[in-house]
């Protein structure tokens, strides 16, 4: 059944490209991959574009853009389906687009979204274990973004470029499927790999290095993406980080501001209290302990929480989570309840001390059984929280 439904993705795609007048060919087309910072990568080039007077379309999980109109996205996956990037890219090229910026994704690539699509360039910005369970092994999650590349190096575009971040294990492996096509290589971990990433390619394709540097400058950073809700006298931040390493990223990155510091009349090392949980449905149940452990390993107050359990009991969830927290000797908090779990964060924060609440950054809604939705603002009820400790 997958295998016929995939041929039907192939062949919806390979239509639809036709349909609309290969608007790809018409346009400078670039596509991001890999685990972690796909969108703010995608929204950074979009940034040194748009500095240098380009227009441009963007594709990304939240939303897309048509020289610079946000719109929602409008399905429930990363790479839209069903023939809607041609769609818009068509609708892109009538407003005068020039360039387009598009978020690949590992099971977009498996359902074929980026046949007939006709790419000028590819991006990889790193690969960890995600989505094991619908590919097999980790094995296959990389090879299908392997496969990505591959297809770009073969795209009919008379140049392809492929721009690699040198830090990751498996750059000589994206290296190779780029083949000898024009390559840059970039450096950085986290946040900083997203810029280079950006840097690289406003340079490659002849962006003023005045221009790229203001524009990334100026970045004012995406929604749910290490938003600072408030800076004093606690700090707290939403973060969309849903696998181990990107948990132990933000925890690293925020452990920065816990130095010792003077507060009141005292000095003393300020705590990171996190707030976290893991998606259900199935997806990637091996990394809920892991999860945890990256708690333990650096956050002082660990609560553990309902984050989407679409049909799986959530209380399993957190369970699952929390083992892996008290697997290293340390305390949880279970709170099933988001928003009392967000509550209890801002009530044991002092001066000095930094929230943090992962998984689910901006979305906008808690997903749950049968279909069903809640709606959610991470920053807002942090907002709410904050005003309530402060009356």
């Amino acid at each position: 059944m997958n295998k016929l439904k995939n041929e039907f993705r192939y062949w919806i795609a390979r239509a639809s490209a036709l349909f609309y007048g290969h608007p790809s060919r018409k346009m400078t087309v670039i596509g991001v991959t890999g685990t972690k910072g796909k969108s703010m990568t995608v929204e950074l080039i979009d940034s040194v574009l748009a500095a240098w007077g380009k227009k441009t379309v963007i594709f990304s999980s939240a939303h897309y853009k048509i020289a610079g109109k946000e719109h929602d996205n409008p399905t429930p996956n990363t790479m839209y389906g069903r023939g809607m990037i041609q769609k818009l890219l068509a609708e892109a090229l009538r407003k005068g687009c020039e360039y387009a910026v598009i978020e690949v994704t590992s099971q977009g690539v498996v359902r074929h979204i980026h046949e007939g699509i006709e790419w000028d360039a590819a991006v990889f910005t790193n690969i960890h274990p995600e989505h094991i369970e619908s590919h097999g092994s980790f094995e296959n999650y990389r090879e299908a973004k392997l496969s990505f590349f591959r297809y770009v190096a073969d795209s009919p575009k008379p140049q392809k470029t492929f721009f690699i971040n040198r830090d990751d294990e498996a750059a000589a492996m994206f290296a190779e499927a780029a083949g000898d096509n024009r390559k840059y290589f970039f450096k950085g971990a986290f946040l900083k790999a997203n810029y280079a990433a950006a840097e690289a390619v406003g340079r490659a394709f002849g962006a003023p290095e005045e221009i790229i540097r203001k524009a990334l400058e100026d970045f004012p950073g995406l929604p749910g993406r290490m938003e600072v809700v408030q800076d004093k006298p606690y700090k707290v931040v939403v973060d969309y980080a849903h696998t181990p390493d990107s948990l132990e990223e933000v925890y690293k990155f925020l452990g920065l501001d816990m130095k010792i510091k003077t507060v009141g009349n005292e000095e003393r090392s300020g705590r990171l209290i996190c707030v976290l949980g893991s998606a259900g449905g199935g997806r990637d149940k091996w990394k809920r302990p892991k999860m945890g452990e990256a708690a333990a390993r650096h956050c002082d107050e660990i609560i553990v929480t309902n984050e989407d359990p679409y049909d799986e009991d959530p209380m399993t969830i957190i369970e699952e989570v929390s083992v892996g927290v008290e697997s290293l000797g340390k305390d949880v908090y279970r709170i099933l309840d988001r928003e009392e779990a967000i509550d209890k964060a801002i009530a044991l924060a002092e001066e000095g001390d930094t929230v943090v609440m992962t998984g689910k950054g901006s979305e906008k809604y808690i997903h749950l059984s049968e279909g069903r939705k809640l709606a959610w603002s991470e920053r807002e009820v942090a907002e709410r929280a904050i005003r309530e400790r402060g009356k």
